[in-house]
């Protein structure tokens, strides 16, 4: 029995969101006045990583995360401003940004002939919805599952539990999650019993405590995984 249903990560799967990232937030600094230099980018990279972990972790919700990040960043810097109105700015940039990981459009386009595709992201519904249409990868979706649309993110059960129950005669011996974060993809396959492909591009040093079932630098090494008879 082969992979048929897809579950694919987003950002730094499909799409270069760490690009996408750099240009929109060089692109909103500007916007108010400021160069945005490798210090600046430490400051934003060190507060938004708390709060992500915090939420993450259960002890904020989502619209603390993105309505602070920019206020506590500029507050570092000795600066007050307005949060929330920077916020909606650099979400109007961010979905805007389509750049795609190298083999992202050729794979997708090639697997949904023989295969059922699935966005699963810890990314906002809106923005990840237009940035996907914008990069031409949308169509090959059936569907698309984020974390604000469901209430709960990668890796946590609920999340995965949605995920599967939503997704009409799924079979769990069936289905490969594909991403490049062994915390969130990866530790949420192995939470939910379901196999996972990790897309190691940047080549990190392998976790004993999460072990993936496939390990891959680049996409196009997903076409001999997903036609494996297992």
């Amino acid at each position: 029995m082969s992979y048929k249903v897809l579950l694919f990560d987003l950002d730094d799967t499909l799409l270069d969101f760490s690009a996408n990232e750099i240009d929109s937030l060089n692109k909103l600094f500007q916007l108010h006045g400021y160069t945005f230099s490798d210090e600046l980018f430490q400051v934003y990279n060190s507060v938004n990583k708390q709060l992500w972990a915090d939420y993450e972790n259960g002890n904020i919700v989502l619209d603390d995360v993105l309505n602070s990040r920019f206020s506590e960043t500029m507050l570092r810097l000795g600066k007050v401003v307005d949060g929330v109105e920077w916020e909606n700015q650099y979400r109007e940039l961010l979905g805007n940004g389509c750049q795609h990981m190298e083999g992202a459009l050729e794979v997708c386009q090639s697997l949904s002939v023989s295969h059922r595709l699935f966005v699963i992201t810890n990314g906002i519904t809106q923005t990840q919805i237009k940035r996907l249409k914008q990069s031409g990868l949308y169509e090959f979706f059936e569907d698309i599952f984020d974390s604000q649309s469901i209430g709960f993110q990668k890796p946590s059960k609920e999340f995965f539990g949605y995920v599967m129950s939503h997704i009409k005669d799924f079979n769990i011996k069936e289905a490969l999650i594909i991403g490049d974060s062994l915390n969130t993809d990866i530790k949420g396959g192995l939470l939910s019993g379901i196999d996972t492909c990790w897309i190691n591009k940047k080549l990190q040093k392998c976790s004993a405590e999460i072990q993936s079932t496939y390990t891959v630098t680049s996409l196009v090494e997903l076409y001999n995984i997903c036609t494996l008879v297992k």
